[in-house]
């Protein structure tokens, strides 16, 4: 781990760089020696230095912002004037998006984890004969490979995880310690977090009693999607519980048998999919939304922050509130962006 400011100055990018690549438009603040201002680390406000480079999206952070001490600040142009003269103001439309992309560049590395132990399967894994591994797959100790299991060529399997029987894994993923997958299909760069338990069975109560309906279904988790740590995904029972390619799962979130979540979702912390719910593409679920049984949500929708979901919801809408209806106007521009 790089620790902050063990870059250094010689090292990162330069405020006329990270200008260029965020799309701010050169002017007066921006030229030298503010050009050329190099910046190695990010930082809240409050806690940066000279190094860092900030963002300030709201008005509530105006006394941290006057007081700051980072070498740059993305920021709107209303908010401008709450910097000092020592921080380089970057104007953008939205601050968040911009020092997101900065932060990817400078910390690319961080974007994936990594494992310390060499390819191959370390000592104290037990793999299966019958399993199957491609090149350059790492499985660290205490991890268990099933029987026709098959891995695909750099993922990584940390440590005591394990991976069910017939379990199929694409290339370049990561399965985090202590997660367990199976009945899973899962595709290439795919990141799943430490405790995740994916492939278990779920548990439907229909009105002519508590029995449970023996699943035959899987998962099927698509390409370059991440799942938070503790999350928990259903295998179907009649059909397959789906993830589609680019969507972001946060911490501990439950997603029923027979869901389905669209292409380039974001599913925030503690929100629950009730079994067979349809979540369309590009859907937004804050904290702690719950989806009742069979809902649909439309592409491109929001659902607000502790909203319960009760009733189909069109595409592009934005509900709130339980159960939710859709938000007055302006509703989605006082909240601010979801950080």
């Amino acid at each position: 781990m790089i620790e902050r400011g063990a870059l250094g100055i010689g090292h990162g990018l330069t405020v006329g760089e990270i200008a260029a690549m965020t799309g701010v438009a050169t002017g007066a603040a921006l030229a030298p020696p503010a050009a050329g201002r190099r910046i190695a680390d990010v930082a809240a406000l409050d806690r940066s230095a000279p190094w860092d480079l900030s963002f300030l999206d709201s008005a509530r952070f105006a006394a941290a912002a006057a007081t700051s001490r980072a070498g740059a600040c993305f920021v709107t142009k209303a908010l401008a004037a709450h910097l000092p003269p020592r921080v380089v103001a970057l104007v953008v439309d939205e601050p968040y998006g911009a020092f997101v992309t900065v932060a990817r560049a400078l910390f690319a590395h961080g974007l994936q984890p990594s494992s310390l132990y060499p390819a191959g399967a370390s000592l104290g894994a037990q793999v299966h004969p019958d399993a199957r591994l491609e090149a350059d797959v790492t499985i660290e100790p205490g991890t268990i490979v099933g029987p026709g299991a098959e891995i695909g060529a750099g993922t990584v399997i940390a440590a005591n995880a394990s991976i069910g029987g017939g379990v199929c894994i694409g290339r370049n993923c990561v399965i985090g310690a202590g997660a367990t997958l199976g009945h899973t299909l899962i595709g290439d760069r795919v990141l799943i977090r430490a405790g995740c338990h994916i492939g278990e069975e779920g548990f439907a109560v229909g009105e002519r009693g508590r029995h449970k309906l023996p699943p035959r279904g899987r998962v099927i988790i698509q390409d370059d999607v991440e799942i938070g740590a503790g999350t928990t995904i259903d295998r179907g029972d009649i059909r397959d519980t789906v993830v589609g390619e680019g969507s972001k799962i946060d911490n501990l979130v439950r997603v029923g048998h027979n869901a389905s979540i669209g292409r380039h979702c974001l599913v925030v912390a503690q929100s629950g999919i009730s079994g067979g719910a349809a979540v369309g593409d590009d859907v937004v679920l804050e904290a702690r939304v719950g989806l009742n049984n069979n809902v649909t949500v439309g592409a491109g929708a929001r659902i607000a922050a502790a909203s319960i979901v009760a009733d189909d919801v069109p595409a592009g809408a934005y509900w709130v509130g339980v159960p939710a209806r859709p938000a007055e106007p302006g509703f989605s521009e006082a909240r601010g962006p979801i950080i």
